[in-house]
């Protein structure tokens, strides 16, 4: 780990308290759980959208 890291490492993170690191972990998988679902509906949209098009 370089020490570039380490310092921008302390600017983001440096005044958390560790329940404020166990929350952001917390919404960033709950973030990418939300993003995953909204590509998986999309993908169903774009499915449903092609089968419509081609019964008519």
């Amino acid at each position: 780990m370089s020490e570039q890291s380490i310092y921008t490492w302390k600017k983001r993170f440096g005044s958390f308290q560790p329940d404020d690191v166990r929350r952001l972990k917390q919404l960033e998988q709950e973030n990418a759980r939300l993003k995953k679902l909204v590509a998986e509906r999309d993908l169903e949209i774009e499915v449903m959208k092609e089968i419509a098009a081609k019964k008519w």
